[in-house]
């Protein structure tokens, strides 16, 4: 029996469908300290929850999730380094100045091998290509034991390239606007063949405020 997939921007609603480790995890939104409060107090998911509707208000879209059905089979997060002070902890940052920072991406077990990390970056680089971001970026990871970070490997196969190395923790980019399979029709063009439908009404036209241009031009 055929599925359907459907990319759709994280909100509220959608993270509290979230499995329960990417639910209340905050290894990014908080640095070290307020991390440290947050998980001996056990309101993780409270603080994940409120950054993200503080982000979504102040820089707009910061994450997609792509459903399987009525399903959610894997969720992307991303944001300006500025947002995601938890980069601090890893050697190979800061995340460049014209970058936004690709923090999670995952997919779960049940769904693995389908394609499912791949239309989540093809979404994220959509999105931010209409929003003039130059470039994303990536901590990555070289072994195959994090949930927290991207698997280098992985990222490299669809074209990014390491900008800082690390035996761990390599620093990835992946260029927007060059002349890459990144651009915004080439993107588009593959979400129509990865989703199996039509053209899709892009995203932000769902819900401007969630798409609307960042606010601090610093921040793209």
């Amino acid at each position: 029996m055929a599925v359907s997939r459907r990319l759709a921007p994280l909100t509220r609603d959608s993270l509290d469908e979230l499995p329960s480790p990417c639910r209340s995890c905050t290894r990014w939104e908080l640095d070290a300290v307020a991390r440290g409060r947050v998980e001996a107090d056990g309101c993780g998911a409270e603080a994940k929850a409120e950054w993200l509707s503080a982000t979504l208000l102040d820089w707009g879209s910061c994450g997609l999730v792509v459903r399987v059905d009525s399903e959610i089979a894997g969720y992307a997060l991303y944001a300006p380094a500025a947002y995601l002070p938890g980069l601090a902890a890893y050697p190979t940052t800061p995340i460049s100045p014209d970058a936004v920072a690709l923090a999670a991406l995952r997919v779960e077990p049940a769904w693995a091998g389908r394609g499912l990390a791949r239309t989540l970056v093809q979404g994220m680089a959509a999105d931010l290509v209409r929003r003039g971001v130059r470039a994303v970026e990536a901590v990555a990871t070289t072994r195959g034991d994090s949930e927290c970070l991207v698997p280098a490997d992985f990222l490299l196969a669809l074209g990014f390239t390491t900008v800082r190395p690390h035996p761990r923790t390599p620093r990835l980019r992946l260029d927007l606007r060059s002349t890459s399979p990144w651009r915004e029709d080439v993107v588009e063009a593959a979400l129509e063949r990865l989703l199996g439908r039509r053209r899709p009404v892009p995203l932000h036209r769902e819900d401007p405020a969630l798409f609307r241009a960042p606010t601090n031009p610093g921040h793209s």
